[in-house]
């Protein structure tokens, strides 16, 4: 084992080259976190809609799907650095001008779903070229810890975000929430002048292709895809329905932001126990299980108390399994391939969002939301069961075999 695979995961964190891009990283996660809260708070209370609900994290995230293959260009065409110093001013004016009219008295919840579009269009050319960026941070040898750092990050946003926003929603309305996150996209605009990142190698190649093929010639990548999309599709009752579920056991919507800061609380706890690991098959069936069951239970609960813990061990599950593929797929191909790869990733975990919220938001609308919930669960533990029998029918080798061309990918 080198030194470099000795250092810590607070080592890498801490760095001169990694410790700016994470903290403005945090800033920018924790400010979407209260233009998700506001923006659904503002929406429900306007039509007590589970169903727009649904319609609103539709509008955020489709853009993920039909942008991903420019995205995932530019992401490997331009400088990664220079591509988001561009993109996240414009959000910063975007989320002002939403919460100008939140101020004014004139948003409505058509409105707000529209701002949330055009903030999803920036942010689908920003995931790419995000998660890409890491890897040209640290070395190979620390990217693991990077990727898990930096899942570790956004889920420090979930816990800290929207508790943050639902107490500025409650003393003070929406519209403060929305400036928030103007805010944070400058804080984060400041962390990446700070940072420097090593020598890109671009690729001109205009088409997903070449990214396509090599899920083709790697098949288990496009394995840990599809786990991928089962995490973000199994979640999205946490991400979508929140002021729904609060609504169940009387309390206000803003109590949305509990939900989903225990969610991501537990996702920290994930993160930080599993940082660096990049875990084996049965470890990804027993996380994604975990999962799974938490979001059952949430939806079972009959205290809230019980709901939040329940949130609590879908949201360890959730990171775990996450952190562990994404992973897998960086270091699974070669870097100038990356930004095409993780725009793959962003369909993956973005763009199911759409389908997920409007499944979530129609089952909701059809027979509740909290049964809503655990039929929403269930694809988290087939696959953990797919994995399971998977393992136990593979000899003792065969996972180490599978795992080599991404190890040899990523020296």
């Amino acid at each position: 084992m080198t030194e470099a695979q000795r250092r810590s995961a607070w080592s890498v964190a801490t760095s001169r080259n990694v410790g700016p891009y994470f903290v403005g990283n945090a800033a920018s996660a924790s400010g979407t976190w209260f233009h998700n809260l506001a923006a659904s708070v503002l929406v429900y209370r306007l039509t007590h809609s589970p169903f727009l609900l649904g319609v609103l994290n539709f509008s955020q995230f489709v853009p993920v799907i039909l942008l991903a293959p420019w995205a995932g260009k530019c992401a490997d065409h331009f400088d990664r650095r220079r591509l988001l110093l561009c993109i996240q001013p414009c959000s910063a004016l975007v989320s002002g001008s939403l919460s100008i009219v939140a101020f004014t008295g004139h948003a409505n919840q058509w409105l707000v779903i529209c701002f949330s579009f055009c903030l999803g269009s920036l942010n689908a050319f920003t995931n790419a070229a995000q998660m890409a960026l890491v890897g040209s941070l640290v070395p190979v040898e620390d990217l693991s810890r990077a990727v898990a750092l930096n899942a570790v990050t956004f889920n420090l946003a979930r816990a800290i975000g929207p508790v943050s926003a639902a107490a500025v929603i409650a003393a003070f309305g929406t519209a403060p929430a929305f400036a928030v996150n103007s805010l944070s996209f400058l804080v984060f605009t400041a962390g990446l002048l700070l940072v420097t990142t090593g020598t890109q190698r671009r690729s001109d190649r205009s088409t997903l292709r070449a990214s396509l093929r090599v899920l083709r010639e790697h098949p288990h990548l496009a394995g840990y895809l599809a786990v991928v999309m089962t995490v973000s599709f199994v979640t999205d009752p946490i991400n979508t329905e929140g002021p729904a579920l609060a609504h169940q056991f009387g309390l206000s919507s803003a109590w949305a932001g509990a939900i989903v800061g225990v969610f991501g609380t537990g996702g920290v706890i994930g993160g930080a126990t599993l940082a660096g690991r990049v875990g084996s098959r049965a470890r990804l069936g027993a996380t994604l299980f975990v999962m799974g069951l938490g979001i059952l239970c949430l939806g079972a609960s009959p205290w809230f108390p019980a709901l939040l813990v329940a949130a609590l061990f879908a949201g360890f599950g959730y990171l775990s399994s996450n952190a562990s593929v994404t992973a897998k797929l960086q270091l699974g191909v070669d870097e100038s391939l990356r930004g095409r790869i993780m725009a793959l990733w962003s369909v993956a975990f973005l763009g199911i969002r759409p389908i997920a919220s409007m499944v979530d938001g129609t089952l909701s609308s059809t027979i509740g939301v909290r049964a809503a919930a655990a039929i929403m669960a269930v694809p988290a533990v087939a696959v953990a069961s797919v994995l399971a029998a998977g393992r136990r029918s593979q000899r003792p080798h065969g996972e180490a075999r599978e795992a080599a061309p991404a190890g040899d990918a990523g020296a």
